[in-house]
């Protein structure tokens, strides 16, 4: 005989079931609490969550940022220690404790916690970072190469962290190795070597170095891995150094566009170097490259759509290096239209020191095929570099000035002559 629960048990179990509920629901509603404080409010985390490792993390980590008394560590080591007994296998609590010993000058001990942590995770942040340090105090610049890269595929924020030391590193022959080695495996953070080095005076010789030895591999630097190093020659006022390196990244194609003036034809080939073309992007303004493919004869070339707005400041540029002796520049045009409120130009300027060596205008109208030409000197000794604009001689952005018409360049050079 099956006995009935009274009505009094039966009320006693459904409470004690709403009690079980709502007390999983509070525990739940902590925990995600807990979860959504953690990096924001640690300490309040914690509060709610005391098993919340990441709060507890964040929570000594900022504290940590903030105290080297020797009572602090102390207090922080044994609550990071604490929370091991809850999580032995997370690697950021023994390189926690690794930077507590350390900072309390027990370094042996802080390797141990150290390497301990990246047994457990090869790409824990802190002890990999203390990993790079002893390395490079050791002088093997090799384990500290591999230990970068390690660090650099897993964290690529950290770069600029590491960024001062990479002319030391390739300074060295086994340091340069290495580093040329993980490039060679595909580093991720090979453009910026390349943005660094070629913003530090002393990492200018590795970076050319870097790119010859990439040139004939199976992974060539980029245009814009030449282009930062280029530019870093030019900021360095090294400009014979620069146009070298332009010359040399020179594809066989590229090398039939070669001249005084690269490309000079308007072809469309942009490889963004310096020592190429510079198209500005201007609203008032539409400039187009066509070669014998992309337009007819008398279309090929550069053209320039005005849209019957200002245009101020240069259109197009190019960085040419012309040593001393005589010369003349051609421009051969057409023009379907043209009216120009204030002058347009080709200007030549030395870059150091800064002035106009030589400008010739091109004049309004309709014409075909018109040849412009200006002879100029460039004295010895006088202009390392120049700057070859067209520009506007707008200096304010007035609707009375408004630019109308097409142009069409279709051959623009320098050529030497007799004095």
């Amino acid at each position: 005989m099956v006995e009935q629960t009274s009505p009094r048990m039966q009320m006693l179990l459904r409470s004690g079931v709403w009690f079980a509920a709502s007390v999983l629901v509070l525990m739940a509603s902590s925990i995600g609490l807990s979860r959504l404080l953690e990096t924001a409010a640690p300490s309040v985390s914690l509060a709610l969550d005391p098993l919340n490792a990441d709060a507890l993390i964040g929570e000594i980590t900022g504290q940590l940022n903030q105290t080297n008394d020797h009572a602090d560590l102390q207090g922080l080591g044994a609550k990071a220690r604490n929370a091991l007994r809850f999580d032995v296998a997370d690697a950021r609590l023994y390189s926690l404790i690794g930077e507590i010993k350390y900072r309390q000058g027990e370094t042996d001990q802080a390797f141990e916690f150290f390497d301990r942590a990246r047994m457990l995770s090869k790409t824990e942040i802190h002890a990999l970072r203390r990993s790079i340090d002893r390395s490079v105090e050791a002088g093997d610049l090799v384990r500290a190469v591999v230990e970068i890269d390690i660090l650099l595929r897993r964290w690529p924020d950290q770069f600029s962290a590491l960024a001062a030391g990479w002319p030391a590193i390739l300074s060295n022959s086994r340091g340069y190795g290495a580093v040329l080695a993980a490039i060679r495996a595909e580093a991720p953070w090979l453009g910026k070597l390349f943005s660094t080095l070629g913003q530090n005076p002393k990492g200018l010789a590795a970076a050319n170095q870097l790119l010859l030895d990439l040139a004939g591999s199976s992974a060539p630097p980029t245009s814009n891995e030449l282009s930062a190093v280029i530019d870093g020659y030019i900021k360095q006022k090294q400009y014979g150094s620069a146009y070298r390196l332009f010359l040399f990244s020179l594809s066989d194609e590229e090398r039939k566009l070669g001249g005084y003036i690269f490309n000079g034809g308007f072809e469309p080939v942009h490889s963004g170097k310096p020592f190429d073309w510079v198209v500005h992007d201007r609203s008032g303004l539409e400039i187009t490259f066509s070669g014998l493919q992309d337009a007819g004869e008398s279309d090929r070339g550069a053209t320039l759509r005005f849209l019957n707005t200002p245009v101020k400041n240069a259109a197009l540029q190019q960085f040419i290096e012309l040593p001393p002796g005589s010369y003349r520049i051609s421009l051969n045009a057409s023009a379907t239209n043209l009216k120009l409120p204030k002058d347009l130009f080709w200007s030549l300027r030395c870059v150091d020191p800064s002035r106009e060596m030589a400008r010739f205008n091109i004049p309004e109208g309709t014409f075909s095929r018109r040849s412009l030409s200006l002879d100029f000197t460039i004295e010895p000794a006088a202009c390392p570099m120049q700057l070859l604009r067209l520009e506007t001689a707008a200096i304010a952005e007035s609707w009375r000035f408004r630019y109308v018409g097409t142009l069409v360049m279709h051959k623009l050079s320098i050529e030497r002559i007799s004095s």
